[in-house]
């Protein structure tokens, strides 16, 4: 079945950027982007080493809009537009909700987070394995 709203959850990795580039590649119908902003009291932020405060919250807000502009001038460069998002709370969490309550068919997400840090990388892995078992779509994960 081909799908009529693909959703493209981004975090800045070189495999959620793939992961829009598959979609918009393959998909000639509704992209979404969406960036999940994890809240600073998460055990997935990085809350524990430091201190939360509105400048924190404010950099991470840029940083969501930062990524979903630059998915919009990709999907330009392809003659492509895409519909953006950025929601806070936990990312698999957020990405499946999001799926089931704005009427998308298709998931196309990265394997796993950037280079960061170790730790981040299984977290970022975790939130491709939640939304796979859990997304009540079908979902494509590009490595």
């Amino acid at each position: 079945m081909t799908p009529e709203h693909v959703l493209v959850p981004l975090d800045g990795s070189p495999l959620a950027d793939d992961a829009l580039v598959h979609a918009l590649d393959t998909f000639d119908c509704r992209v979404t982007v969406l960036n999940v902003v994890t809240p600073l009291d998460s055990s997935m932020s990085e809350s524990g080493v430091l201190e939360p405060g509105e400048q924190r919250r404010a950099s991470a807000r840029e940083r969501a809009d930062d990524l979903v502009a630059r998915a919009e001038e990709r999907a330009a460069e392809a003659d492509r537009s895409v519909e953006t998002a950025v929601e806070t709370g936990d990312p698999a969490e957020t990405i499946i909700e999001y799926a089931e309550t704005h009427d998308v068919d298709h998931v196309v997400m990265g394997g796993h987070g950037g280079e960061r840090h170790e730790l981040a990388r299984r977290l970022l892995g975790t939130v491709a394995t939640t939304v796979v078992t859990e997304a009540p779509v079908t979902v494509t994960v590009v490595r």
